[in-house]
């Protein structure tokens, strides 16, 4: 081997190998239990960042680990191709999304391949290939037959100048983000799936999830909002609507009730009233999401019509207003101003009648400021019947007369609609539909699948361009032979990501969706790992398509696959660093650490740009990014120090949930440890390759100690893995360096450097495993991966000798040293033979107290 460490070289010569013997393709069945490891797949932006390889870096090391440890190790990769981030970085280079989408894939398998990922690239596919849209296709007509997937119209965000659907993060101060039209809420068509009728059972299994996160198991919770409540009926002059409250308590207080601006009361209203007319409109202008209507200044107008109370008989005024959604429940909430901040405030804008009727607890029944006791539940008052009952009381009794008069009933209700999967976007997976004129929605026969995306298209932002498109959009019906038109609609991307992870195990395979018998050998995944950004829908509409994929007889073996597709999350950290900004006529201009110094000016650290000297804005330590650019170039780093340095310093930061912040000095920490490696390897590469030391038959007292050592480290270390503390597995090899390094040429001390030397760079693969590899090779002539880890060997642990505490009446005096098989009595008898001890024995001795391994206590008096 050469004398100084080249990562370059290296690295180069390690993936070639690694990539010539196929080290990380997996067959489905082997001797050894299978264990699947998987990261969250790429969108194909072009570069990758150091969120990517963290997350990546981690699931390699897991991956390698686990390989180690006999397991049969599956850790696929591809590509999460379709989105508007292609259409829209089409639109701005004039090319057509398919073709920059695919420079992006070679450009970042390559960064990839780079940084030393065992990924199994014999399943690598994008999600744009009609390969695996095609199953989705198909996936999608055996759920529209069923009737799981459904189309209604849904309202969205319109933006009338680009003539297309706009997501909620597109909408910018009520405006498009391209074409800073304002936008208006239209009613479309689109198609959902039924995700509601899996409520019960995506929050049930919630409990089945042991190995995620509590976090996400209760964010997920929260995002399904299981609720128990009741429906109420009010009566009006055209008919009747249903409101949901989980305060039925409260209906003795209702004093209006408000309803949402698309709702056919409002419409009906506005016909004969201008002034509501354009209220509506405006409201249409608002986003759709629930963010915008929570944080929008709550408007209202009178319909002039009014809504029979189903207890009181009492009519109480219909009013529009921007807070009700259309898309939750009926469109309609009942209003209790005394009891609700949300009433209260609309109450008090537009000096709406309020009435108490739950008593306060201070007994202050005055509504001139909204008090959050009053939200609370009570007694009780101003309630007819029901006055004086609790909670309990008056839900039974409130609901017993509702059913009574057939105006409601108890109901559980859930936060979590129905998934829209229609958008109004060229760059996605086709929805496969044709609309006739006399048919209606015909399923496109399955014998015509795929239906192929027309992949020279270069979208100019003018709306879809498939509706302009007639090669893809003219076609004939294939029930009546007419002409008709295909739906242009293409899916949401979370559909492709929501099975990609079962097409992993079978991503060749041309017989369906899903080969049973692969998902019966992979699934579910032992180890999924991904950003907690991804914590509420991905996962979300995963668990539900992993069910509705069971129900369809797609996964072989149920029982052993289970109801769930991941066994294991973990939420990796994101990366930090910090930021430096100024502010001028030109707004906010940010620089990358590197281009900034620090100095000392009277005690306090102040921040200059090397360029001009000029002072700079410290913004703190934020996630790494463009906006504030403050990221780094992984591909630099990889150029300057190694892919191994950026491994190290990743793992060796902070534990994998925790944030990592960038630090150029870890970098340089880094680089110097592996170069401590290959050093010694080089210094004492003769001594480490001979074959005759064993570290098994030593003697030498200095050699069992520093033995000793290395394998608590050991112990330790292997302990830390299966936590995934990849931080402390390398302070453990960090100390284990540290004891070899001061170990001498003996005979003895050197079969202890061997051992230690194979049980560091062992522990140490998975993590930077170009080196080890290298080093491995050289010393002992094979793959470091057809080896096992290191295992403790527990006679090792054992000292001859024992370090004993001497204490006099609990106060340290002394020190003994003895045989690690002397009996309690001898210990006993070295201690009180201690001269330092002795000094301080005063009087009988009425006992000693003897704790094994630490310490001796003599009391005396």
């Amino acid at each position: 081997m050469k004398p100084t460490y080249e990562a370059a070289a290296i690295e180069a010569a390690a993936q070639a190998f690694w990539e010539k013997n196929a080290s990380f393709t997996v067959a489905d069945n082997t001797d050894k239990p299978n264990y699947y490891c998987l990261s969250m797949f790429p969108y194909p932006s072009g570069r990758l960042h150091m969120g990517h390889v963290r997350n990546y870096t981690i699931g390699d090391v897991i991956t390698r680990y686990k390989k180690m440890s006999g397991y049969n190790v599956m850790q696929p990769i591809g590509w999460d191709a379709f989105g508007m981030p292609a259409e829209n970085a089409a639109i701005d280079n004039k090319v057509s999304p398919n073709s920059w989408t695919n420079k992006n894939i070679v450009y970042m398998r390559q960064q990839f391949k780079e940084l030393g990922f065992g990924f199994d690239w014999s399943r690598e596919f994008s999600t744009c290939d009609p390969e695996y849209y095609g199953w989705e296709q198909w996936f999608f007509l055996q759920l529209y037959k069923k009737g799981v997937i459904y189309r209604k119209n849904g309202v969205v965000n319109w933006d009338p100048v680009d003539q297309t659907v706009l997501a909620n993060e597109q909408v910018i101060d009520g405006r498009g983000w391209r074409s800073d039209a304002l936008v208006e809420r239209r009613e479309i068509p689109m198609y959902y799936f039924k995700i509601t009728d899996y409520a019960d059972e995506l929050l049930e299994d919630l409990n089945l999830l042991e190995d995620w996160p509590e976090q996400v198991r209760t964010m997920q919770a929260n995002w399904i909002g299981k609720s128990q409540g009741m429906e109420v009926t009010f009566l009006h002059d055209d008919g009747q609507f249903n409101v949901f409250t989980t305060r039925p308590d409260t209906l003795m207080g209702v004093t209006y009730v408000a309803v949402a601006p698309e709702h056919p009361i409002a419409a009906k209203a506005a016909e004969n009233n201008a002034k509501l007319a354009e209220f509506i409109k405006e409201c249409q202008k608002t986003g759709t999401s629930e963010a915008d209507f929570a944080t929008q200044e709550a408007k209202g107008m009178p319909t002039g019509q009014f809504a029979t109370h189903p207890l009181t008989g009492e009519k109480v005024e219909i009013w529009v207003a921007n807070y009700v959604l259309m898309a939750y429940g009926d469109g309609a909430v009942m209003a209790v101003p005394a009891h609700d901040s949300r009433d209260f405030g609309f109450a008090k804008k537009y000096h709406l009648p309020m009435k108490l009727v739950i008593e306060p607890a201070d007994g202050n029944e005055s509504l001139d400021v909204w008090r959050e006791e009053l939200a609370e539940h009570g007694t009780l008052v101003n309630s007819g019947e029901f006055t004086g009952l609790d909670f309990d009381g008056a839900f039974a009794k409130i609901g017993a007369a509702l059913e009574a008069k057939n105006l409601g009933h108890p109901k559980t209700q859930y936060r979590l609609r129905d998934w829209g999967i229609s958008r109004q976007r060229y760059w996605g997976c086709p929805i496969p539909i044709i609309n006739c004129p006399s048919c209606g929605e015909v399923p496109v026969p399955e014998k015509d699948l795929p239906v192929v995306l027309p992949t020279d298209c270069i979208p100019d932002g003018s709306g879809n361009p498939l509706n302009k498109l007639d090669s893809f959009k003219k076609v004939d019906c294939p029930k009546c032979g007419g002409a008709a038109e295909r739906e242009t609609d293409t899916m949401d991307t979370f559909v492709e990501s929501s099975w990609y992870y079962a097409r992993f195990a079978c991503s060749q395979y041309k017989g369906g969706m899903i080969d049973p018998k692969a998902a019966t050998a992979w699934l579910p995944v032992d180890q999924y790992i991904g950003g907690v950004e991804h914590a509420i829908l991905h996962l979300l509409y995963s668990r539900f398509f992993h069910k509705l994929m069971r129900n369809e007889g797609l996964l072989g073996d149920v029982e052993k696959v289970g109801p769930e597709p991941f066994k294991a999350l973990l939420t990796q950290g994101m990366v930090v660093a910090p930021s430096f900004f100024r502010h001028s006529s030109k707004g906010y201009e940010w620089f990358n650490v590197k281009d900034v110094e620090a100095r000392d000016i009277d005690g306090e650290k102040k921040y200059f740009l090397k360029a001009d000297g000029e002072p700079v804005t410290y913004y703190g330590i934020q996630k790494m990014g463009k906006s504030k650019n403050n990221g780094v170039d992984p591909e630099a780093i990889v150029k300057s120090y190694g892919a191994d340095v950026s491994r190290l310093f990743m793992m060796f930061t902070s534990p994998p949930e925790q944030t990592l912040e960038w630090s150029d000095a870890g970098l340089e920490g880094a680089d110097r440890f592996l170069r401590r490696i290959w050093t010694f390897a080089y210094e004492n590469n003769a001594l480490l390759k001979d074959a005759s030391l064993d570290a098994n038959s030593i003697t030498e007292k200095a050699a069992k100690d520093a033995r000793r050592e290395i394998h608590q480290e050991l112990k330790k270390a292997l302990y830390d893995y299966e936590r995934f503390h990849f931080n402390t597995v390398i302070s453990a090899n960090m100390i284990i360096l540290n004891i070899l390094s001061k170990l001498k040429d003996s005979k003895d001390e050197t079969a202890v450097k061997k051992e230690g030397f194979s049980i560091m760079l062992r522990l140490l693969s998975p993590i930077v495993p170009h080196i080890v590899h290298t080093i491995w090779s050289d010393l002992f002539g094979d793959d470091i991966l057809d080896h096992a880890l290191p295992q403790v060997i527990e006679s090792a642990l054992v000292a001859d000798e024992v370090k004993y505490m001497v204490q006099v009446n609990g106060k340290l005096r002394g020190e003994i040293v003895v045989a690690a098989s002397a009996s309690k009595e001898e210990i006993e008898a070295a201690a009180l033979a201690n001269e330092n001890a002795q000094k301080f024995i005063e009087g009988e001795i009425r006992r000693v107290i003897v704790v094994p391994n630490r310490l001796v206590n003599i009391v005396a008096n």
